[in-house]
């Protein structure tokens, strides 16, 4: 696999959506990540991530396949954390997440253009969500990535939060997300949230293979001392060539 393609592919599905993408290749964008940490080593004024509601709703249903989005739950972001701006019948819930909703040492965190339109299926919502939720509305209320982690391994620890359920999964398939600085600054894809530490199983990062893989939590976990004690949540990404209009997807796809 040409390894300036990888990285890049990797950059474009690791910018958003609960988790972002290790390189198939350690240090091929370490002068973007550099330049990335240096931009956004701040939150911006929460203004910046904000939306009109209306823009908001339609790019999260664009998420999805229309057949999928139509009777979705849609949430918006509010200046306290997420609203339910419509309430669905199907059981998915479609977001437009902003950066910090990533892994945890993304160097586009703070990034204020980031727009990942996402619709988690029911098992999605009900147990990767409620995380989603809790990081959101503590970062806009100034905490720390310490204080936030903390919070999720006790809230984890003492059942506050729920356990990853099996079948956890969202569509990424929208036209019009702004995924990162770097590339094409979006790709629609599938991913798929696995109680596992490894990517082996699903044969992610090898050449030819369609899927890539990071830890929900950190990309380099290992040098994330905050890491410690948190249940093995795994993202898997697999790329797709349509959008959620049914267009091809030419030039983007992460094949």
């Amino acid at each position: 696999m040409n390894v300036r393609r990888a990285s890049k592919r990797s950059r474009i599905l690791g910018g958003i959506a609960f988790g972002a993408l290790a390189s198939f290749a350690p240090g091929t964008h370490a002068p973007f990540a550099a330049e990335a940490a240096a931009s956004y080593a701040h939150m911006a004024p929460i203004e910046q991530y904000m939306m009109d509601r209306n823009a908001e709703i339609a790019l999260a249903r664009s998420a999805a396949p229309d057949a999928i989005s139509r009777d979705a739950t849609v949430l918006v972001l509010g200046p306290h954390g997420y609203e339910i701006a419509v309430q669905g019948t199907n059981g998915f819930v479609c977001m437009v997440e902003r950066g910090w909703v990533g892994v945890l040492d993304w160097p586009e965190r703070w990034n204020p253009k980031i727009r990942g339109a996402d619709c988690l299926n029911p098992p999605a919502a009900r147990s990767i969500l409620p995380m989603a939720e809790l990081r959101t509305d503590m970062f806009l209320a100034g905490h720390t990535t310490a204080e936030v982690v903390a919070k999720i391994r006790d809230s984890l620890a003492k059942s506050a939060l729920p356990q990853l359920e099996p079948g956890a999964m969202s569509y990424m398939m929208s036209k019009d997300s702004y995924l990162t600085d770097s590339g094409n600054h979006n790709g629609p894809h599938l991913m798929f949230f696995m109680p596992i530490a490894g990517a082996s199983a699903w044969g992610a990062g090898l050449p030819g293979s369609p899927v890539n893989s990071v830890s929900y939590w950190f990309d380099d976990a290992a040098r994330s001392p905050d890491a410690y004690g948190l249940p093995a949540i795994r993202i898997f990404t697999v790329g797709v060539d349509k959008w959620s209009d049914g267009t091809p997807a030419s030039g983007h796809h992460m094949h």
